[in-house]
């Protein structure tokens, strides 16, 4: 069983008195919506006024931020090199593209803070300013903490390499010898800078600068010694020199240790926090989390970078890469993932809460092996269809990795979109792509209706080359014929139309409704000079106009509307009576003519 946290922090939402009146809230897939009832606590009959507004808390902010879109983007492209990395691979060779990958994802850390500065200099907004700056201080926590484990996990450099990484590791994150010795180097008389022996001493615990013998009998010449001789206590001394305790830490083991031991290094980290502090103040988390790496306890460094960053991305990186180095293999979750997905997973579904970004999370859902996939699925689905270019780009995402359900489903959404726009073509073009029936028939209905008020067809391009499609349902096969048999008609091969036009209403593919419009289309084929019908199909197209007008319901007290339509259709009736009779005349002298020739 894991080790549970403690009870969350909890986030005060200005404007929401939580103390006085209830609360709703709904949860969303990336974010949550807060807005106060009107039931007071203490009375809840009686009804108050509340808060007029709708707050969304959003647990992923920084994906919104600019600049960190530039880390999110660049370190995407890392993350899939570093998955292709070849398993077969061992050895020197196997490492040292580990930690190149390291150092590109460095890189990124870095060129971000560095864009940051700047952008917190140039802020007209004091706070802007703060707020980038507050960012520039936590990129650079994160680059720290981020080389240390580089050092530790994945180089891990032996005894006596280790202290020159380290040395590295501290000359990179902390400038203020390199400041001031810019400052006394660039006087005119260095050796005489009130600043040159604190340069001196600076350089010593930072750089391991060797001792200014010139200067032998100077009075800061002991204190010199002493620091090359290991004295803590002369070293503590000069701890305004220092920047931090892990400062402290590799001028200690500079001096003292130089060859110190990797499983040594916790005994010297947690001496030197204690040193340094003195008592008078508490460690910060980055402290928590950088005396967790000296302990080589990886999974206290991930829980406590967890809890310290605003967003996942760091830890889900780490640990992508730490896992990789087979670093933990050992360590599963008790509902069901291993470490590594849990957080590949969180900083996934973050991703997906962005307009954008959320084609990153796709890839990171792949290679989730046990919960990726239904991840996907759930996320996917989610995404709000703005527009067709959006919807196919999702499409194709779903079917690239064989998702039919969400396929249908997008499908589905896109066609009745498009039918509330009128837009038929599209829509059917969306339900045949879904393989839906139910929803091609009613497209395939709409298009009918249309049809009988326009007296012509939209979009007959894609009625024309529906091919197999049309087969999905029987009212999209029927719309398909009906079309061909306007095309036949209009190439004048009246026998074709006649003998498709009577199939479509004896095989009863054509709905009922529809049978007055194909009988009235027969009109013209009934009038033709030439005999079209034979006398059996002219007896066909009887029987099913008799079928027609025998199964009327019988109607009540009608409008004018209504008897006007009525008449309409008893005319039409009479007009076909009489042009079906003539033509079965004309069928029958044909085809007695024919016989006694």
């Amino acid at each position: 069983m894991e080790e549970l946290d403690g009870e969350p922090a909890v986030t005060v939402i200005p404007g929401v008195n939580s103390k006085k009146n209830q609360m709703c809230f709904d949860w969303g897939p990336g974010e949550m919506l807060v807005c106060e009832t009107s039931f007071s606590k203490k009375e809840k009959s009686e009804m108050v006024p509340s808060c007029p507004f709708i707050y969304i808390i959003r647990k992923d902010v920084d994906v919104y931020s600019q600049i960190l879109r530039k880390l999110f983007n660049e370190s995407h492209g890392i993350f899939l090199g570093l998955q292709r990395i070849d398993e077969e691979l061992t050895g020197k060779s196997r490492k040292s593209q580990l930690v190149r990958v390291s150092k590109n994802y460095r890189s990124v850390i870095r060129a971000c803070m560095e864009e940051m500065h700047q952008v917190a200099i140039a802020a007209k907004d004091p706070a802007s300013g703060r707020q980038f700056s507050s960012q520039v201080s936590i990129l650079s926590a994160m680059e720290l903490i981020w080389n240390l484990c580089e050092i530790l996990f994945i180089e891990v450099a032996p005894a006596g390499h280790l202290l020159l990484h380290l040395l590295d590791w501290v000359r990179l994150h902390v400038c203020e010898v390199d400041s001031l010795s810019a400052d006394v180097l660039g006087s005119e008389n260095p050796s005489n800078h009130d600043s040159f022996w604190n340069l001196s001493l600076g350089g010593m615990m930072s750089h391991g600068w060797s001792l200014p013998y010139t200067f032998a009998t100077n009075p800061h010449l002991e204190s010199l010694l002493k620091i090359m001789l290991g004295d803590e206590a002369t070293l503590l001394e000069q701890k305004e020199l220092l920047s931090n305790w892990y400062h402290f830490l590799v001028t200690r083991l500079l001096y003292s240790n130089p060859t110190v031991k990797p499983i040594d290094l916790h005994y010297y980290a947690q001496s030197s926090l204690d040193l340094f502090l003195g008592g008078e103040s508490s460690p910060e988390p980055l402290d928590n989390i950088l005396l967790a790496a000296f302990e080589f306890d990886i999974h206290q460094v991930i829980k406590e970078c967890s809890i310290a960053l605003s967003n996942w991305w760091f830890v889900a990186h780490l640990t992508d890469l730490l896992d990789h180095c087979k670093l933990l293999q050992s360590h599963n979750l008790y509902f069901g993932s291993n470490m590594r997905e849990f957080l590949l997973l969180e900083y996934a579904s973050g991703l997906f809460a962005h307009p954008s970004l959320w084609q990153l999370g796709v890839d990171y859902f792949d290679y989730c092996p046990k919960l990726g996939r239904v991840s996907l699925e759930l996320h996917i689905e989610r995404i709000p269809l703005n527009t067709e270019q959006k919807a196919l780009k999702v499409l194709r995402i779903c079917e690239q990795r064989q998702m039919t359900e969400q396929v249908r489903s997008i499908c589905k959404i896109l066609a009745m979109k498009a039918v509330r726009n009128n837009r038929l073509g599209s829509a059917l073009s969306w339900s045949i792509r879904a393989k839906d029936a139910a929803f091609a028939t009613l497209v395939s209905d709409r298009f009918l209706r249309d049809y009988c008020e326009r007296g012509c067809f939209s979009d007959l391009d894609l009625i024309d080359n529906l091919g197999p499609a049309m087969m999905l349902s029987d009212r999209l096969t029927f719309l398909g014929k009906y079309r061909e048999f306007h095309r036949m008609y209009g190439e004048k091969r009246f026998a074709d139309a006649a003998c498709l036009l009577l199939s479509l209403m004896t095989s009863r593919i054509a709905p009922r409704s529809f049978w007055m419009t194909l009988l009235t289309d027969a009109l013209p084929l009934l009038e033709q000079k030439q005999v079209i019908f034979s006398a059996e199909q002219t007896y066909e197209l009887m029987r099913c106009l008799e079928d027609l007008t025998s199964r009327r319901p019988v109607r009540g007290e009608s409008d004018i509307q209504q008897l006007q339509d009525e008449d309409i259709e008893t005319t039409k009736v009479e007009m076909l009576r009489l042009a079906l009779a003539r033509n079965l005349a004309r069928a029958i002298i044909r085809e007695g003519s024919l016989e006694g020739s």
